[in-house]
């Protein structure tokens, strides 16, 4: 399940590729990357003068208790250390802004990129998986984004600099200390490979226990949970997962231990040799090195082993970073299989007649599958004709639906409306042009008013009431003690099933489509309230194509045209009585449902 540290190596190629196109998200703020690398100067200039200054005070001032010298070199110190920070304040704030926007941007092209994905991408991943990836992969490179930039030119900045100063202060002395680094670069660049695998694993496994509680801690699921009887099972698999977040959170805090634990050694460590030979230096020659010069040097080796450490630590934290950025990249470079073409036309629902016809199509929800979902669909429905689509569960009926709504697109074959082929219209102009009610109705966890402006954002209150009226749920809005400024709960919880359907039914009617889909629009309701609503569908169908899936015949027996589908194929067509009258499986389903009818209304007459 998790990959291990051999498996995550990735070519020095794909690295560069990686790094290079994080770097391209900051182009849009380059001259605020130029305001930040001149500050950046500035603060490093300001930053190295005070050790020069302290030589002075220990070197002539204090031997010759020249109060003047050491008053002046202080305050100047002190003023130029205010200086110093002030710019860095500064040039931290642009820096933490530039990240910030970055962030704004990943996390907007990540939603608008995955809000174009398909159908078939949302059911083949999970809900968990893609949220872990909006949120917690593009959080985690914050750091990166925020401080990188500004922290990386300070601490190379401020290394050269001391390092310069070093050597004009003594030779020998740097020499030495420079001896250290490439013992700095061997260890971070081995913790920062390991970092990324850890990194990346973090996530990986956040993802894990985000698909978890999204699946069992909402409305549904908890449902599921208590009805089933299994809430120790999903606690022991909550377990599980989280026991092994612990165990690469630990791995993750244990290298930064290990890093900052052997770089804060040296630190102690390097000052003791530095003094350790500059005292064998006065030993052979006293009057070659100062007091002063051996202050001021341990001084600026401090200020440059700080930014080396910074510098190191960065390149670990971006290493490990890396993976995260893969795991962004990853999303948004999957394809967008149904997007508009350069030609793609914009339509208004006044211009369209309403006429559908598909020709040859064929679709697989798996597209390497041998044995398609759907197999050489054709029927034509004329402006305005009530198309039913019946046929056993499974038989295909609301993907041959969907594509006409082309949130699927053919695989073959051709979906056309008015003669133009779904492909060549633009996106928004097809969702305005149809509306679907679909079997499972969705509710945002907000108000009824707002769940039904969702479809008409521009809705009057007088439209809304119409709306509801016709879709025979405004009577009980209106009983309700907030009445429309109700909040309907976590998926439209506190409704009904029959309530949350004349909600989707008049949310649809606020769309005013051209072209209406019924997915079991009436299912959830009784027989009483179906015949109302039948009675309010036969009004909002008038001059509409609609396509309806029904198992319950019934509420189709007037239908200009019935598919039969079976096995993803049309193996009858015609009206009721024509079907009837052929003898076939819709004669045989209609029998078998009258039956059941009629079981049904005996039990009930017994109970009764």
């Amino acid at each position: 399940m998790h990959q291990s540290y051999s498996s995550d190596y990735k070519p020095k190629s794909v690295e560069k590729a990686t790094l290079k196109r994080v770097m391209g998200t900051f182009r849009p703020y380059k001259s605020q990357v130029v305001s930040i690398l001149v500050l950046v100067v500035a603060s490093v200039v300001l930053g190295i003068l005070p050790p020069f200054f302290l030589k002075e005070i220990i070197d002539k001032g204090l031997p010759h208790a020249n109060l003047n010298l050491i008053a002046n070199l202080s305050l100047i110190t002190i003023a130029v250390t205010v200086g110093a920070s002030v710019v860095t304040y500064w040039y931290g704030y642009l820096s933490v802004s530039i990240g910030q926007k970055i962030m704004r941007d990943l996390r907007r092209d990540l939603f608008s990129h995955l809000q174009g994905m398909s159908l078939r991408f949302f059911s083949n991943t999970r809900t968990g998986e893609i949220q872990s990836r909006l949120l917690n992969d593009v959080a985690g490179v914050q750091t990166v984004v925020s401080d990188v930039v500004a922290n990386a030119i300070s601490n190379i900045g401020i290394v050269v600099a001391s390092l310069v100063a070093m050597f004009w202060l003594d030779w020998r002395l740097t020499l030495l200390s420079i001896g250290i680094i490439p013992f700095f670069a061997i260890v971070s660049s081995f913790v920062g490979n390991y970092a990324r695998t850890v990194r990346r694993n973090v996530q990986q496994q956040v993802a894990e226990l985000n698909s978890v509680m999204q699946e069992t801690l909402s409305v549904s699921g908890i449902l599921l949970t208590k009805a089933v009887g299994r809430r120790s099972l999903i606690q022991s698999k909550f377990g599980t997962e989280n026991e092994k977040l612990v165990g690469w959170q630990v791995k993750q805090q244990m290298i930064q231990y290990f890093f900052f634990g052997v770089f804060r050694m040296i630190f102690s460590v390097t000052p003791a040799l530095v003094y350790w030979f500059a005292g064998w230096i006065i030993s052979k020659n006293p009057s070659s090195i100062t007091i002063g010069t051996i202050v001021a040097f341990t001084g600026l080796q401090a200020r440059m082993f700080f930014p080396l450490t910074g510098i190191l630590s960065t390149q670990i934290e971006v290493k490990s970073a890396m993976g995260l950025f893969d795991r962004i990249f990853e999303y948004l470079d999957k394809p967008q299989d149904i997007q508009d073409s350069t030609e793609s036309k914009d339509l208004e629902p006044s211009q369209v007649l309403g006429k559908v016809a598909l020709q040859d199509v064929c679709f697989s929800y798996d597209p390497e599958s041998e044995e398609p979902t759907i197999k050489s669909i054709s029927f034509t429905a004329e402006p305005g004709q009530l198309v039913a689509l019946v046929g056993p569960s499974g038989a295909g009926k609301t993907t041959i639906a969907y594509l006409v709504a082309r949130l699927y697109d053919a695989d073959s074959g051709s979906v056309t409306i008015d003669g133009l082929d779904v492909k060549s219209i633009k996106l928004e102009s097809l969702e305005r042009i149809v509306g679907a009610v679909t079997q499972e109705t969705y509710l945002a966890h907000t108000t009824i008013k707002e769940n039904l402006r969702f479809a008409n954002p521009d809705a009057t209150d007088e439209q809304i009431e119409n709306a509801t009226k016709a879709a025979a749920i405004y009577d009980y809005i209106a009983a309700l003690p907030d009445g429309f400024e109700t909040v309907v709960g976590e998926r439209g919880y506190k409704l009904s099933g029959g309530e949350k359907q004349r909600m989707a039914l008049a949310r649809t009617i606020l769309k005013n489509p051209r072209i209406l889909i019924l997915d079991e629009a009436t299912s959830a309701l009784d027989t009483a309230s179906e015949r109302i609503i039948q009675a309010s569908l036969d009004k909002i169908m008038e001059g509409r194509t609609t396509f309806a899936i029904a198992h319950r015949l019934s509420t189709i027996l007037s239908a200009d045209q019935i598919l039969v589908i079976e096995n993803g194929r049309i193996v009858e067509s015609g009206r009721h009585r024509e079907l009837i009258e052929k003898n076939g499986l819709y004669a045989r389903l209609y029998a078998e449902q009258f039956a059941n009818d009629l079981s049904g209304q005996r039990l009930g007459s017994t109970l009764s």
